[in-house]
């Protein structure tokens, strides 16, 4: 049995419609000062008509796949974390198994919102640590914008669409996954949520009016938790592993608000050079913003072989969660 599993290759796709703040400035009552001051984000990507999240999955599984030198066929196993699928059921993995082709890989979704690919990668790790998969695709994926109210201007400003793909396989010497560590707080799962749709409420014309189709967040309350909760779980994370913060070569927050990933850095002490930051650029991913700030910075060069990584991320559910790597 392998004693931790790796990361063999990763790739990433955005959208190329590009809809800037000055774009939502006539669209809602808003401003690009505003929404920069309080967020760090400029603009973001929004899929095109009858582009869904599989599309998206498709693109970013593709690189990731040439980036490990595998073969859709290789894959024994497709977990696509999202919470805005391409429908109820099937899985959305279920559908990217067969837009790729990867016909010996059982399939499956996981939802746990922007820590979806987090709480994706642990259950993969585990996967490939009992030997149960050898060679495993993780996608994290959203199409954030068809979920958006767009009169809202709270949140209208926030999300972007995007997906992100890893490959894992066994590791062999010092490199691999070396921890991941999981939370949730369901007493607080209204600070983030989509209340239709379910079976709570089912889609009638009501819900439909009610505009309960759409995203709701508080913002404020939801910031607060974040900054006091990551804070905890990085030093956490690392203190586990006995690896001081001034080890890490990088580290790769969920791109929901810049403040947020400012204020994990200073508590880490670590200089804005070693971390990952695109939310100017694509605004909150959800599921998909680890795994795209992960591919570019690979593709970068910013990380090598032996350099320590850490990944966190916090969501709806409330969820958080942590990943230490040995690159």
């Amino acid at each position: 049995m392998p004693l931790k599993s790796r990361i063999s290759g990763t790739g990433s796709y955005a959208p190329e419609n590009v809809l800037s703040n000055l774009d939502l400035e006539k669209k809602v009552d808003t401003s690009d000062e505003w929404i920069t001051e309080r967020t760090g984000i400029r603009e973001r990507r929004i899929v095109k008509k009858g582009q869904t999240t599989s599309d998206l999955c498709l693109e970013a599984s593709k690189k990731a796949l040439e980036a490990a030198s595998l073969a859709p066929k290789d894959l024994d196993m497709i977990i696509v974390a999202t919470m805005s699928g391409d429908m109820p059921m099937p899985s959305t993995a279920a559908i990217l198994q067969k837009k790729l082709g990867a016909k010996h890989a059982a399939a499956f979704d996981l939802n746990a919102a922007c820590s979806g690919f987090l709480f994706g990668l642990s259950v993969a790790d585990k996967f490939i640590r009992t030997g149960a998969s050898q060679k495993l695709l993780l996608v994290g994926a959203e199409v954030n914008s068809r979920f958006i109210d767009w009169k809202d201007r709270s949140t209208c400003v926030l999300f972007g669409d995007g997906a992100g793909a890893a490959v894992i396989e066994p590791a062999r010497g010092k490199s691999g996954i070396m921890s991941t560590e999981l939370h949730t707080d369901g007493s607080l799962w209204d600070y983030i949520c989509l209340p239709g749709g379910g079976s709570q409420h089912p889609p009638t014309a009501k819900t439909v009016r009610d505009r309960m189709h759409f995203i709701r967040m508080k913002g404020n309350e939801t910031f607060k938790v974040a900054v006091r909760t990551l804070e905890k779980l990085v030093v956490n994370t690392l203190k586990a592993n006995n690896v001081d913060p001034s080890q890490l070569a990088m580290l790769i927050p969920h791109q929901a608000n810049l403040r947020i990933i400012t204020a994990t850095a200073q508590r880490l002490k670590l200089p804005m050079n070693r971390v990952a930051v695109n939310v100017d650029r694509y605004g909150n991913t959800s599921s998909a913003s680890i795994p795209i700030a992960l591919d570019e910075v690979v593709r970068e060069g910013r990380i090598k072989t032996g350099d320590y990584v850490l990944l966190e991320a916090f969501g709806s559910g409330l969820t958080w969660a942590s990943a230490l790597i040995r690159w």
